[in-house]
């Protein structure tokens, strides 16, 4: 069994600065301090929090351009992948959760950390919808679904980033039934069965009237 990941074994695989550090070390003091009264994370997760957490968000870093300005997060839940990425300097970023306790949590820790965001307590699908360079999304919903979703919110320029699971290739299948898109598909460094999906290029699958009979 793999020993959990300590925070400075985290800051050094993730290149992040001493004071960013120190602002995700309170981040996470907070999250096992309110995860003992509201469901968080997953109980079992809170062990090795560094990577299963805090790694497997900040691993989505290096794939956003240095000139994004704005970023939106579809189900936040605890702050991953949003908080983690504004805590680490994406500027301008909205956190879509629709649970109020979990917004209470996002905002105290945005609070406590200064973190760039805006929290938004509606569902991604009432929300008024904003143009973003960067949309995200962590274990909220089959990739035919979020792209549904994320439509409103894309310009021609946005980039969706999707950390997924084994069944990555299966939801890919399904949606270019009703998508184009440019795939990149990157092994996840904290999930030996996971992925990160980077989309670019997105639009809606033009069908022949004979193909939709």
């Amino acid at each position: 069994m793999t020993n959990p990941m300590t925070p400075s074994e985290f800051a050094a695989t993730a290149n992040v600065s001493r004071e960013t550090l120190a602002r995700l070390e309170l981040y996470a003091a907070m999250l096992e301090k309110w995860n003992l009264s509201i469901n968080l994370v997953g109980r079992g997760t809170v062990e090795d929090l560094w990577r299963r957490h805090m790694l497997d968000s900040a691993q989505l870093l290096p794939l956003i351009p240095a000139e994004t300005t704005s970023l939106v997060d579809f189900g936040s839940g605890a702050g991953f992948p949003g908080l983690v990425l504004a805590i680490c300097g994406v500027k301008n970023t909205h956190l879509i959760e629709s649970n109020r306790k979990k917004c209470a949590f996002l905002r105290e820790v945005a609070r406590e950390t200064g973190a760039p965001v805006t929290i938004h307590n509606e569902r991604v699908e009432e929300i008024e919808s904003f143009q973003a360079d960067i949309i995200t999304s962590r274990a909220l919903a089959p990739l035919p679904k979020l792209l549904d979703m994320a439509g409103p919110f894309m310009t021609k320029h946005s980039i969706l980033l999707f950390l997924k699971g084994k069944h990555a290739d299966w939801e890919l299948t399904d949606a270019a039934k009703e998508w184009k898109m440019r795939v990149d598909q990157i092994p996840s460094h904290t999930d030996p069965e996971g992925l990160i999906l980077r989309l670019e290029a997105i639009s809606r699958a033009l069908h022949t009237p004979e193909e939709s009979r």
